[in-house]
């Protein structure tokens, strides 16, 4: 049938997720560092997701799509793990199938994964538990791919940039790195490094960060991620102290 459906252009869109919790449907879901549409049928059309896109990416168009279907839609937030898309009948609008649906919208459905988030770390553990390891973690989400360079948390924050397997090397990472800044998680062997490069030069122009760490683990590939991040200071023209530091495979600092 040909109804209206969302469009992203993948040319535009710079994997921020923004869209991703705007669409109550959790319709759109970021794959190879880009916004998808997971599935026509999940998709209502009506674009609750196109002020979210910094990059005006996502249009409404018309074209051959499978039916809206609201079933659907309430087994795939399940398995999610979200609360079910609102559907009630505030206003209407049809999908060309006879029928109208009204839709009230929200930012509580969607990918509760993206949602950004910003807390408290973890209080430190009572006398008992004294020696416990307590988290340093003061956001969410932490993939490069999926913060919006215009959270909140980046504000003023000093920018913790990890490669993603430095915490599994380094025993103290919230300790010694974590604790006290924003931080940002990407693989630079397995991701596009070109979208980190643009996505870390939009996030140093416009976040007010004041100072950016470069964690990487000592093999060559990882050198990936720092080279995105200088090409990224480069490129933004802003001035960020900068620093680099390199982790050995068995946890320890070979470079500061």
């Amino acid at each position: 049938m040909i109804r209206k459906i969302v469009h992203i252009d993948q040319d535009k869109c710079d994997g921020c997720g923004l869209c991703v919790p705007s669409c109550a449907e959790g319709a759109i879901k970021i794959v190879d560092g880009k916004a998808q549409i997971a599935a026509d049928n999940l998709c209502d059309g009506l674009g609750a997701c196109l002020g979210e896109c910094p990059q005006d990416a996502i249009t409404i168009i018309e074209r051959e799509a499978d039916e809206f279907d609201e079933v659907a839609v309430e087994k795939h937030l399940s398995v999610q793990g979200a609360a079910p898309a609102v559907h009630g009948h505030g206003h209407g609008h049809g999908h060309g199938h006879g029928h109208g649906h009204g839709h009230g919208h929200g930012h509580g459905g969607g990918c509760p994964g993206s949602r950004v988030q910003s807390f408290a770390p973890a209080p430190s553990a009572p006398a008992a538990a004294a020696g416990a390891i307590q988290s340093q973690l003061a956001q969410w989400p932490v993939q490069l791919h999926l913060v919006p360079v215009t959270a909140p948390y980046f504000k003023d924050a000093e920018l913790l940039i990890t490669a993603d397997c430095v915490p599994f090397a380094y025993a103290n990472y919230h300790h010694d790195f974590l604790a006290g800044k924003a931080v940002v998680v990407g693989c630079p062997k397995l991701d596009d490094n070109n979208a980190y490069l643009a996505k870390l030069t939009e996030l140093f122009r416009v976040s007010g960060i004041k100072g950016i760490t470069v964690l990487r683990m000592e093999v060559p590939c990882c050198g990936g991620i720092v080279m995105a991040a200088r090409q990224a200071l480069a490129a933004s023209g802003m001035e960020i102290p900068f620093r680099e530091v390199t982790v050995s495979i068995r946890g320890e600092i070979v470079e500061r």
